[in-house]
């Protein structure tokens, strides 16, 4: 849902919605349709596929992640897509961002800059620093099954 609202907000940006579940991206379609949003896709698939696919990694100028799984799992999943200079932002509880979000772990992404910003829900952002190494993302689950972080 985030991804679809900014896409209305900005409707002069390109927008590549991804989701694994066939109801979600459904009522994505159906939604995209409905307000005309000509620059939006909508992508059924598992993130860790998306970030494999040419036509996608490291393109993105932004990723906006709902926290679909904990932060190791969404950061390599996220971290291929983006360009360098590109921002990951992950709806996040309050908290101690830098233990959910070390230096060390997301570094070995590319990703670096942490910082949380409060309004008044709670969200981590950052910024793609290098080009993400090749072997990110991992197969289909693995990142879940063996986090890097």
């Amino acid at each position: 849902m985030p991804g679809l609202v900014l896409a209305v907000r900005w409707p002069d940006c390109a927008v590549v919605l991804v989701d694994a579940s066939e109801r979600r991206t459904d009522f994505l379609r159906h939604a995209v349709e409905r307000l005309r949003l000509v620059r939006v896709s909508v992508v059924r698939a598992r993130a860790e596929a998306v970030g494999r696919d040419p036509f996608q990694r490291g393109r993105a100028d932004l990723v906006v992640a709902r926290g679909f799984g904990p932060p190791a799992v969404t950061a390599e999943c996220a971290a291929p897509l983006l360009r360098v200079g590109g921002r990951l932002i992950v709806s996040d509880p309050p908290g101690d961002a830098e233990a959910r979000w070390p230096d060390s772990g997301v570094a070995a992404l590319g990703l670096g800059g942490r910082r949380q910003v409060r309004m008044p829900a709670a969200f981590t952002v950052l910024e793609q620093l290098a080009p993400c190494p090749a072997r990110f993302p991992r197969r289909v689950g693995v990142p879940a099954k063996r986090p890097l972080f």
